[in-house]
């Protein structure tokens, strides 16, 4: 229902923005160091360099529609959810799930996948070499380090978290957590146990929700507990989704501990085998989500109404 009511509201919103988004590219430069994150649209993947910020945003209304369509192309569920924010929350909300898809996203063009969230395709997957993600996941947390001394880089996301964080005045820690856990998980490697999934989760889908509701004005304890609890569901959630995909290309990340539980090997995932055990993996990792977003929902009567918003999403 919630994302019917959003999908309404596209039209309205969204004329005139993708020709509207300016192109900001990674490009070399002998000039100070900085490093701006790639475009986000089709075409060629830009070759990633220690750069200079020659690039500058006119005004501040298209650094907010740059991150409006980077959602709208890459993360489209959450670019819905965050139509329904309070208008004052709106393009905080924005700011932050942009720069969550600048963590998360490719550094080739994903087009060819878009239908799926930009969560699914994490850096790991985007890359052929851990040192450029390496690189990206750095400039990231020099710009929050810069952000939080009123040193923005001239780059539309970061320009935008920067606005939110006046704004809101948004944790840094939260911030921070999303940018390291993001950091470990370029190793390319399965979950060895359910446990390390959900603090990955933790650290990545529940610290974003934990920030919406800063967005909100929200400062619950039982607010702060079903985001949590929600946020690892997705997490778990989303690895499942992921499956399909990472498995065609020769990948499985699921918990290990789990797969052993049931015979089950990462090539019988690539290979589609033993289909019945499969089911049963899945089952039992989807299991623990639904036993997260029950823990959420038990919190229901004592969250203000005011955090509702920040959980559409789910």
């Amino acid at each position: 229902m919630a994302v019917a009511a959003a999908a309404a509201a596209v039209g309205t919103l969204g004329r005139g923005l993708r020709s509207a988004a300016p192109c900001w590219q990674l490009h070399a430069s002998r000039g100070r160091g900085r490093l701006l994150c790639p475009a986000s649209g089709g075409g060629r993947a830009p070759t990633v360099a220690v750069a200079a910020a020659s690039s500058r945003p006119r005004t501040g209304e298209e650094a907010e529609r740059y991150c409006v369509e980077l959602l709208r192309k890459r993360d489209y569920e959450g670019f819905l959810c965050s139509l329904l924010l309070p208008a004052e929350s709106r393009p905080s909300a924005f700011a932050l799930r942009a720069f969550n898809v600048e963590l998360a996203q490719a550094a080739r063009n994903c087009s060819q996948i878009h239908s799926l969230p930009v969560l699914l395709f994490q850096i790991k997957d985007s890359i052929t070499q851990k040192t450029i993600g390496l690189m990206r996941i750095e400039f990231w947390r020099k710009a929050v380090e810069d952000i939080y001394h009123d040193n923005p880089p001239q780059q539309p996301v970061a320009i935008e978290l920067w606005k939110a964080i006046k704004r809101q005045r948004l944790t840094k820690r939260w911030l921070m957590k999303i940018i390291d856990e993001r950091e470990k998980n370029l190793d390319d490697r399965a979950y060895s146990n359910i446990n390390e999934l959900e603090a990955y989760a933790e650290n990545t889908q529940s610290a974003l929700l934990y920030l919406t509701l800063e967005t909100l004005g929200v400062k619950d304890i039982h607010a702060d507990h079903a985001a949590s609890h929600i946020g690892k569901a997705q997490g778990i959630v989303t690895c499942l989704r992921a499956t399909p995909y990472h498995a065609s290309r020769g990948k499985v990340f699921l918990p290990l501990d789990i797969c052993m539980l049931h015979g089950v090997s990462q090539e019988d995932f690539i290979r589609h085998s033993q289909e019945k055990k499969l089911r049963d993996v899945v089952y039992d990792i989807a299991s623990q989500a639904y036993v997260h977003l029950e823990h959420a929902r038990s919190f229901r009567k004592n969250v203000p109404v005011k955090a509702f918003p920040a959980f559409l999403s789910t």
